[in-house]
């Protein structure tokens, strides 16, 4: 049953009809946490993201590319950013993207699903699997289609060969090879 000209009902969900949706710009965070010291949490973001999502007739065969400029990453600390844009970490000047191409969606429960998908970090491809929850689908007060969405994966940094650190003293490292990722974010139809 369609409930207008550019959502549909599926699966007990209002979703969009098919077609191409960019990531909106003004309604977005890539996110990231990390332990520090083993004690601790630091939260950052990447400012600069591009996706594309195409809806498919069967919404388990959209897919979705992203681009985050490496050299875009924040904690809100000056030093520890420019220190994480080094050959320590993600070396941005050489490798100034890291990407992100679906590959399928794994399965799917009411509105949560698992998106399978390639990660690139600093020339290193690793498969990873997305926790998606979608948020609703509808037109903004401006004449736009939009849905929103969020996601999160956990990665072990050092499979992409993120592998700087300091032991510490009183054992353990500096910085923890687990790196949770979060995603919140809108996107607009653009055909």
């Amino acid at each position: 049953m369609t409930t207008d000209t550019n959502t549909r009902s599926w699966d007990g969900l209002t979703i969009p009809t098919a077609g191409t949706f960019e990531l909106d710009q003004a309604h977005k965070r890539v996110g990231f946490v990390a332990r520090h010291l083993m004690v601790s949490k630091v939260r950052g973001e990447f400012t600069e993201a591009t996706a594309t999502v195409t809806i498919g007739e069967n919404p388990l065969e959209s897919s979705v590319v992203a681009t985050i400029q490496a050299a875009s990453i924040s904690t809100g600390q000056a030093d520890r950013d420019n220190h994480l844009r080094t050959g320590d970490f993600l070396e941005a000047d050489k490798y100034p993207t890291l990407e992100f191409r679906s590959t399928g969606v794994k399965s799917h429960s009411g509105n949560e699903f698992v998106l399978t998908g390639d990660l690139t970090i600093k020339d290193v491809t690793r498969q990873v699997e997305l926790a998606v929850e979608f948020e609703g689908a509808g037109r903004s007060p401006y004449g736009f289609d939009v849905f929103g969405f969020s996601a999160a994966t956990e990665i072990d940094r050092e499979d992409f060969g993120l592998t700087w650190n300091v032991a510490l003293e009183s054992g353990g490292v500096m910085v923890g090879k687990k790196v949770k990722i979060e995603i919140e974010g809108e996107a607009i139809r653009q055909a």
